[in-house]
């Protein structure tokens, strides 16, 4: 308040997510394939046109969770962390150790309160491994299943719901639910860089 600057928040019980920065330059130090490339230069664009939305005070329709799948090493963190110096944006890699709990109710408390710190931020979430929360629904034989069903449909409203951008982040992506696979507004691709 007294700098005129916003206060990020500090990894804890309140916020399990860590802000993740890099000093490469996307267009000199990040190699990619050339259609990955242009799928994070169309997603920065997108972001940046919602951060304009939002500086208006217009409330927007939707957010823009988009999928990063692909073999681990080919850049999907990386690229997260490039799409924040290419927005101006600060990213949060939600850490889902300190997220998934065995008592029942706490994972979603948890994520509510990264989800509600973030609203009506500009700041991009990032789901790493996110199969571990996002996983696909199972045929329900015992009170697990129900839960671990419970869970991901309360993930995907929340996912709705949220205004910012969320990336999420597996190594397949068959691994993802397949609801969860129809809300994403973009999907790439990851692969090892050809040169």
């Amino acid at each position: 308040l007294l700098f005129g600057r916003e206060v990020r928040p500090d990894f804890g019980d309140d916020f399990s997510a860590k802000k993740i920065t890099t000093t490469l330059e996307f267009d000199k130090h990040i190699f990619l394939n050339d259609h990955v490339r242009t799928e994070i230069k169309v997603l920065a664009e997108k972001i940046t046109n919602q951060k304009k939305l939002r500086a208006n005070n217009e409330k927007l329709a939707q957010g823009l969770p988009v999928l990063f799948y692909g073999a681990p090493g080919t850049g999907k963190t990386l690229s997260a962390a490039a799409i924040g110096n290419l927005t101006g944006l600060p990213v949060f890699r939600i850490d889902l150790a300190t997220i998934v709990s065995k008592y029942v109710g706490e994972t979603e408390k948890k994520l509510a309160r990264v989800f509600d710190r973030a609203e009506g931020k500009d700041w991009i979430l990032f789901f790493d491994e996110a199969d571990v929360l996002f996983g696909s629904r199972t045929g329900v034989s015992d009170a697990h299943d129900r839960y671990a069903n419970l869970l991901t449909a309360y993930l995907l409203q929340r996912i709705e719901e949220f205004e910012g951008v969320c990336i999420l982040s597996t190594n397949f992506k068959s691994n993802i639910d397949p609801a969860m696979q129809r809300r994403f507004t973009q999907v790439v691709r990851f692969s090892k860089p050809e040169h």
